[in-house]
């Protein structure tokens, strides 16, 4: 099937096979291998992606699903010259970020949190992202660069 998709913006054309994934459409044939898979069941998040607004689990979601949709991955937060995004910059002040697996999900589900909800206080914070599994960190570095990036401290 033919499916034409905005992926951080740019337009692309993409033939893909009514089975297939949006996680593997994304790493695959468009090269944006920010998305992870974890456990392709949905469970872990590190595959979180926006979908017209919303956070989607993209190995739950089939490409042709998202037929006309604009979908924005981890690699759509830096600007285009490479400056890193507020929360990006924050993760990595805060020590938000080890083994990385779980990073892009819990980024694009914290950049969802901060577009819907500017000023998260920490419980609001550690609900929001109890949907996306860390192995590493305890959280605790997690939540604060997301209250951080929430601040205002993380701009560059």
């Amino acid at each position: 099937m033919k499916i034409v998709l905005t992926v951080n913006g740019e337009r692309h054309r993409v033939e893909v096979e009514p089975r297939r994934t949006l996680a593997d459409a994304l790493r695959e044939d468009l090269g944006l291998t920010g998305t992870h898979l974890g456990c392709e069941h949905g469970v872990c998040g590190a595959c979180t992606v926006i979908v017209d607004g919303l956070p989607a689990r993209a190995c739950l979601m089939f490409a042709v699903q998202a037929d006309g949709a604009a979908v924005e991955t981890v690699e759509g937060l830096a600007a285009e010259d490479g400056t890193l995004h507020p929360l990006q910059e924050a993760f990595s002040r805060c020590h938000g970020l080890q083994c990385g697996a779980c990073t892009p999900g819990m980024l694009m589900t914290a950049a969802h949190l901060l577009d819907t909800e500017p000023a998260p206080d920490r419980a609001r914070i550690r609900a929001e992202m109890a949907g996306n599994i860390c192995r590493c960190t305890g959280y605790v570095g997690i939540v604060d660069a997301v209250e951080e990036a929430a601040a205002g401290r993380g701009d560059p």
